[in-house]
């Protein structure tokens, strides 16, 4: 018989650094959410305003935004906190609380970038159907659908993580709450549950690139054929943002969850998870508003009418 202690709370180490450099990354972190936050508000509030920008690509930009803001949200401010804290404590409840929004606002993100790539296929593959192909109907719809495939994924791995025993070790090798650290202090077997995480992020992964990549062929394709190259170079310059932000989301994603061997390194999980968590928030806005004329247009258009 073994006596299993209830674990009710986590430690998170968090980045391992002497006072001073604490410190230091404290003032980087807030700066990174700050930027965030404004950034991500301010397209929100841009495409809200601005009557030119209500078409669906806007739709789904904002609806991006408001992704990155949330959950950046998810992980920051704890981690800020526990830059200032001795204790670094988090309770099991919150812990399971912060992996289920995380899990949920990150997976959406993924069917979104497809969704967002499908857009494009469609205003540029079927130019006099996308009226019809994305009407505001279908596009609820498809946001709708990437948070119902969000929440599935979440709650399957939020239930098989959170079933796991932690006999007495709350120690957690990170700065916020993720499957392979919960998993690497579990004292039973996980071979499951890596199993789980490694299926799932792979089959996400996998439907979701597989919708961007034959997208963009088509899209290739497409532009291709047009015997200008001014002509080219427009049709294409409204994917550059969007293949800019896949390239950052999916590369980190895959390089942390979609491996076998992703458990096995948790400082290098670290510096990948700050990427994925804090920094890819930050760019996304800045990647569409400085790479896109209408965006910058439209900001132009709302501070002379102030």
């Amino acid at each position: 018989m073994v006596n299993y202690s209830e674990v009710t709370e986590f430690i998170l180490l968090g980045f391992r650094a002497p006072p001073k450099l604490q410190s230091l990354l404290f003032l980087v972190f807030l700066l990174i959410y700050m930027v965030t936050v404004v950034g991500n508000i301010s397209m929100i509030i841009v495409i809200k305003m601005d009557s030119r920008l209500q078409t669906p690509m806007y739709f789904f930009l904002r609806n991006l935004s408001y992704l990155d803001l949330c959950y950046s949200t998810v992980i920051a401010p704890k981690t800020l906190a526990n830059f200032l804290s001795n204790e670094k404590k988090i309770s099991y409840n919150g812990c399971a609380a912060q992996f289920f929004f995380f899990a949920l606002f990150v997976t959406t993100e993924g069917f979104l970038l497809a969704v967002m790539a499908f857009d494009r296929f469609s205003a540029i593959c079927s130019p006099f159907l996308y009226p019809v192909n994305m009407s505001q109907k279908v596009c609820v719809q498809l946001v709708t659908g990437s948070y119902i495939c969000g929440g599935i994924n979440s709650i399957v791995q939020t239930g098989f993580t959170f079933s796991l025993r932690f006999c007495g070790e709350n120690r957690l090798d990170h700065f916020f709450c993720d499957v392979p650290a919960l998993i690497k202090i579990s004292c039973v077997d996980t071979f499951v549950n890596e199993i789980v995480l490694f299926t799932l992020s792979a089959l996400i992964i996998f439907t979701t690139t597989t919708v961007i990549l034959v997208s963009y062929a088509y899209i290739l394709s497409t532009v291709l054929k047009i015997p200008s190259t001014r002509g080219r170079s427009k049709t294409f310059s409204t994917c550059g943002s969007h293949i800019a932000v896949v390239s950052l989301f999916y590369g980190t994603v895959f390089f942390m969850y979609a491996q076998p061997g992703a458990i096995s390194s948790p400082e290098q999980n670290k510096i990948v998870a700050v990427f994925y968590t804090l920094i890819i928030p930050m760019l996304n806005p800045l990647i569409y508003s400085l790479r896109n004329r209408d965006v910058k247009d439209a900001v132009k258009r709302i501070l002379c009418r102030k």
